[in-house]
């Protein structure tokens, strides 16, 4: 019987931007259709190249380069499941998540990463894999990994 873990917590310190994006890579490889990743962090701690892993682990063909969106917001590329990847940065107002098409993403059946999702109600999120980045160094992050719930919190314990 597969044990069911509710919370999940996992700390991991990148030493480059390899590492970061291989973090994401290993997650891109497991997570499943409708999963949202909510990253948070300070402007350059890693989260654009977590995401860019992300893309690789979920078979994003090699000619689509990942960069953030901040100003188109939400870029979209094909893979093993879609992969929205949002960016938060420049929203202030919650009326503008709608306008975006933020909440229709939010419950398709893609990856959906956004940075700066401490820019939203957390209400609006109570399903994700939450993804601090912090910076410890000019090369090193500390990633902080949780989950709430027992599907993102089982398999996180199993690809960590």
């Amino acid at each position: 019987m597969t044990e069911q873990l509710s919370t999940f917590k996992y700390q991991i310190t990148t030493r480059s931007v390899d590492e970061t994006q291989n973090l994401g890579k290993i997650i891109g490889t497991a997570v499943t259709g409708g999963t949202v990743l909510a990253l948070t962090g300070d402007l350059g701690s890693g989260k654009t190249a977590f995401v860019q892993g992300l893309a690789r682990g979920l078979e994003v063909p090699d000619d689509y380069y990942i960069t953030s969106p901040s100003y188109t917001l939400i870029n979209e590329y094909p893979g093993r499941y879609p992969l929205f990847h949002v960016d938060l940065y420049r929203i202030s107002d919650p009326v503008d998540m709608e306008d975006i098409g933020l909440y229709e993403i939010l419950h398709n059946s893609g990856v959906v990463a956004i940075e700066w999702a401490d820019r939203i109600e957390q209400k609006l999120l109570p399903d994700s894999i939450n993804i601090h980045f912090e910076l410890t160094g000019e090369k090193s992050r500390k990633i902080s990994i949780t989950a709430h719930d027992v599907k993102n919190a089982n398999l996180l314990k199993n690809i960590l």
